[in-house]
């Protein structure tokens, strides 16, 4: 038997203007005018597969996501927003973020967005700087990122992201942590700072660019919490920042394993069920496939000896404990099968316990992915 976690809905929006050389995410260059009519009536009747085995849950946080979601109309959103009001049983005051880049936004758009019911934008700057933007093949300048920045940050009662990525190419910490003091001087609610990484199959990993060594990458990281903690922002994830406790609540369920379904080209998905089954989708990556209604690549079930890495690999990326009842109760295994790994990691001072939770130690985040290994 298991609890059955608060449930979440992605929805992903797959096209770009141009493809980033890091990107590894399911995003295709657009190519004449978005049929996004045509996708928003595939994405409905998705969710309407998915929604037959999640026995009518009510929908806790929407995320739309890419690709580059705020290539879509104002109307599209409205008429995206108005069905899954309809369709679905949402939480009052529900967050609904919306992914958007500098690039591909302006301040009517902006506006409209958030009267359809977008609360909350999640805003794709990575750099203020031109010459790193080029490098990471970003289609919009310094300015034009100051300007979506104060564009969603005047709008009323509502929380904004800025992306923002460190150890970019020939970047030096002094110009890594310039960076960053412009996003602070923003005052977004959120930062999701995090360090570039070449990714498989992307343009960066066929032929690497020159980034900073560990002992600067270090250096970034450590000096730029500093400031990030000094400015009122507190880490509560790896590379996430929030001000007076205003995480994002979608994140937090993925990170928490909690259950989300997942519509839109490249989707992935992941149901509990009370007899003990979790279910994970992962829908058709190309649009052309989708647009023709071709939506579920696959689904499996997630073997009982892989729900314990799964489980600890999101819920050790949060900087708060672990409660260890979540662990059986979301995964249906028992503590005394994972004890072994669990006294390793105590022993190497990786992870403290105490009678209701576990804690990863400073040094055991820095060698998070030596840990989950033992699982």
């Amino acid at each position: 038997m298991l609890k059955l976690p608060p449930l979440s809905l992605y929805i992903h929006i797959p096209w770009c203007i141009k493809k980033c050389p890091y990107c590894d995410f399911n995003s295709h260059q657009q190519k004449g005018e978005l049929p996004e009519q045509t996708y928003i009536n595939q994405l409905l009747l998705d969710l309407t597969k998915d929604w037959d085995e999640v026995v009518q849950r009510p929908i806790e946080t929407i995320f739309i996501g890419g690709g580059t979601p705020s290539l879509l109309s104002v109307s599209a959103i409205e008429r995206l927003l108005s069905a899954l009001r309809n369709q679905l049983p949402l939480r009052p005051h529900l967050e609904i973020t919306l992914e958007a880049n500098p690039g591909a936004i302006e301040q009517e758009r902006f506006v409209g967005y958030r009267a359809s019911g977008i609360n909350r934008f999640s805003i794709g700057i990575q750099s203020f700087h031109a010459e790193y933007l080029s490098a990471l093949g970003r289609i919009h300048t310094p300015q034009a990122a100051l300007n979506a920045a104060h564009m969603a940050l005047s709008l009323p009662a509502t929380r904004i992201n800025l992306d923002l990525m460190h150890g970019l190419p020939q970047q030096t910490v002094a110009q890594a942590l310039k960076d960053l003091q412009q996003a602070i001087a923003l005052a977004p609610t959120h930062l999701s700072w995090y360090q570039l990484t070449l990714e498989p199959y992307t343009e960066f990993a066929a032929k690497p660019p020159p980034l900073p060594d560990e002992e600067q990458l270090w250096q970034i990281w450590q000096q730029g919490d500093q400031l990030l903690e000094h400015a009122g922002y507190q880490r509560y994830e790896t590379s996430a920042y929030a001000r007076f406790g205003d995480y994002s609540q979608h994140n937090l369920n993925y990170w928490r394993f909690g259950d989300y379904i997942g519509i839109g080209c490249g989707a992935h998905g992941k149901i509990s069920f009370p007899d003990g089954r979790i279910l994970r989708t992962a829908k058709t990556r190309h649009p052309l496939g989708y647009l023709q209604g071709n939506h579920r690549q696959k689904q499996w079930i997630v073997p009982k000896e892989q729900r314990s890495l799964e489980f600890f690999m999101n819920r050790w990326r949060l900087v708060e404990p672990t409660p260890r009842h979540e662990f059986s109760e979301l995964t249906g295994l028992q503590e005394s099968q994972i004890r072994q790994p669990l006294d390793q990691l105590l022993k190497k001072g990786y992870l403290q316990e105490t009678a209701d939770s576990w804690i990863v130690t400073s040094q055991g985040q820095l060698f998070l992915n030596e840990m989950l290994t033992l699982f």
